[in-house]
């Protein structure tokens, strides 16, 4: 899988040297292939079999082993189970060199699984979207009275694989529902729940495509994605859910000790998650990873949560839009709690840019190993490594992070990591202004769209600036291993983006029950914890036919996730919710 032959034949009367490098390595040493010998005797040239990736495109160097001469370079991007050839010649029987590559077998077109089950995806959206106009018609709820009783009418028409309804209200997974009804917005669950449904998809593996992958450093692939958005909408539900709690007369006191418990029960839950040699006898605490997702989500809870705490309001004005100062006020409100976020990112900003970092630069971002020519082989992550690896020990950390695939570092180095977790705050911060927003202007759709937009732009601004839109050469780059700030305000931007899309869809016209992924959503902690838990278990795997296809890969792994989505919708028509 992701892999090509390459036969390398070489005419000339010296040996060559083939090397490497993946066009996505920033500023890295060639890989050596192997030696292909020189020919036997003019016009028979000499040949040696490679196997070359096919996920990115390579560039392939030539060196003349007599005097240590870059003879050609050449780029190309092979194609799965593709057959190619290099020729190595002299031209018109001169001292210069030419390299041609030809194709000997087409390869195989890989995407075409992807495409097949967008359209089986997209067929069964229509079917139900279609049923339920179906299921409206009066002649047909006539007949379904008839045969199958008004009762089961109904619940067919009203059925939440169709057209959406008001349901029991039920705050984010993380804190307990309000003890007094109140209106509940769909959109955050539905936002929750993509969130959600992609990670698990990706977790299980994508298909074992490259771009459901995580990035090997800089730039963005779809895998990282959606942990940030999902830290995003918990801060919003955080918002809401404090909001409402406090409405109802809990004290502060109180919700305080129950934030502090539920931050301490996600770590711990998270840390069984992480480590699952208990399934092979008692855990090793020798090798113990410490850090990882749900540990990130309790600290980013906890801090955030305490944050709102502190400035929260029982009563909520709704803001007016006349004055000048209008646009600023929701942020106003709250300065003590914005003042000790920007506090907490200066501590990032220096410990990023100015610890001193034995053996590497101060303020090094790059991932080590081939990266960066080689001269900083062990500086894997620069500041963020260095302190997991002296507040945790190499052996509680993360052991193969992504940046071995590409640039071949053998650091471990652990992308849930304790510098990382504070622009996790961050991000959960982010999603609690926006929690703000739709309590200061409630059902003033067109306000909170606006002020959503506003914060978009702004936050992509700020992102264009640090990155110089660039993926490697920008002040602070997106890095998802390192939780840059770049890498937040990005994701931070993409996330008012789309949520107002799903808020204006679901929420204000309704055009969107939210279903399938609204379900999800709605049973987050549940549907993480099982699917981490389960993962080598049938339905969610099976042992494959042939295990070097995407098409059985992504076959498995979508079976996995739909399976995933089937147990949260049972789970909510049974109104059973896990929360801690």
């Amino acid at each position: 899988m992701d892999e090509a032959h390459l036969t390398v034949k070489n005419d000339l009367d010296t040996e060559v040297v083939v090397s490497w490098m993946s066009q996505r390595c920033y500023q890295c040493l060639y890989q050596k292939l192997g030696v292909v010998p020189a020919g036997p005797s003019p016009g028979q040239p000499s040949s040696v079999d490679f196997v070359v990736g096919t996920q990115h495109e390579i560039t392939l160097q030539l060196n003349s082993t007599l005097v240590s001469m870059e003879l050609c370079k050449v780029p190309f991007h092979f194609g799965e189970h593709g057959n190619y050839s290099v020729w190595v010649q002299n031209l018109n029987n001169s001292s210069l060199v030419k390299c041609s590559v030809s194709t000997d077998a087409d390869p195989v077109n890989s995407y075409i699984p992807i495409l097949v089950a967008f359209v089986v995806f997209a067929g069964l959206v229509l079917v139900f979207a279609v049923g339920r106009k179906i299921l409206g018609l009066g002649v047909v709820r006539g007949l379904v009275q008839r045969f199958g009783g008004s009762l089961e009418t109904e619940r067919l028409i009203n059925s939440e694989l169709g057209s959406p309804r008001m349901v029991p209200p039920a705050t984010d997974n993380i804190l307990p529902p309000p003890p007094s009804p109140s209106k509940r917005l769909r959109s955050l669950d539905t936002f929750r729940g993509i969130s959600l449904i992609i990670m698990v998809f990706v977790n299980y593996g994508g298909g074992r495509y490259w771009f459901f992958r995580h990035e090997s450093w800089n730039g963005l692939t779809v895998a990282d994605l959606v942990f940030p958005w999902f830290v995003f909408i918990m801060g919003t539900s955080i918002a809401l859910s404090i909001n409402s709690m406090l409405r109802a007369g809990t004290t502060r006191r109180s919700l305080l000790r129950k934030v502090v418990w539920r931050s301490i029960q996600l770590f711990i839950i998270g840390v069984f998650v992480i480590n699952p040699n208990y399934c092979q006898g008692a855990l090793s605490w020798d090798n113990l990873r410490i850090p990882g997702v749900l540990q990130r989500l309790a600290w980013s809870y906890l801090v955030v949560a305490c944050l709102d705490l502190l400035v929260a309001r029982g009563q909520v004005d709704i803001l007016t839009t006349d004055p000048w100062w209008s646009p600023g006020l929701d942020i106003l409100l709250y300065w003590p709690a914005w003042l000790c976020v920007l506090l907490l990112e200066v501590i990032w900003l220096c410990l990023t840019f100015l610890l001193p970092v034995p053996d590497c630069p101060t303020g090094y971002l790059g991932p080590g190993g081939i990266g960066d020519m080689g001269l900083y082989a062990n500086c894997t992550g620069g500041a963020a490594g260095f302190i997991d690896r002296w507040l945790l020990g190499e052996n509680h950390i993360y052991q193969t992070p992504s940046s071995r695939v590409i640039y071949g570092t053998h650091m471990p180095y652990d992308p849930e990591g304790v510098l990382g977790s504070i622009n996790s705050v961050l991000m959960a911060f982010l999603g609690l202004q926006a929690g703000k927003i739709i309590l200061h202007y409630r059902d003033l759709h067109r306000s909170i769209m606006s002020r959503f937009l506003i914060w978009g732009l702004f936050l992509g601004v700020i992102s264009a600036a640090l990155t110089k839109c660039s993926t490697d050469q920008g002040f602070i780059p997106v890095n998802k291993n390192l939780w840059s700030l770049s890498y937040v305000t990005t994701l931070a931007c993409f996330a008012f983006v789309l949520l107002v899309l799903i808020y204006y869809t679901v929420d204000v016209k309704k055009w969107w029950s939210g279903a399938p992924f609204y379900y999800p959503g709605m049973n987050s902690i549940l549907v993480y914890v099982g699917h981490e838990v389960f993962e080598d278990y049938f339905p969610f795997r099976w042992r494959m036919a042939n295990s070097q296809s995407h098409t059985e890969h992504l076959i498995q792994n979508l079976v996995a996730t739909s399976c995933w989505v089937m147990i949260s919708y049972v789970l909510y028509r049974k109104k059973i919710f896990w929360k801690i």
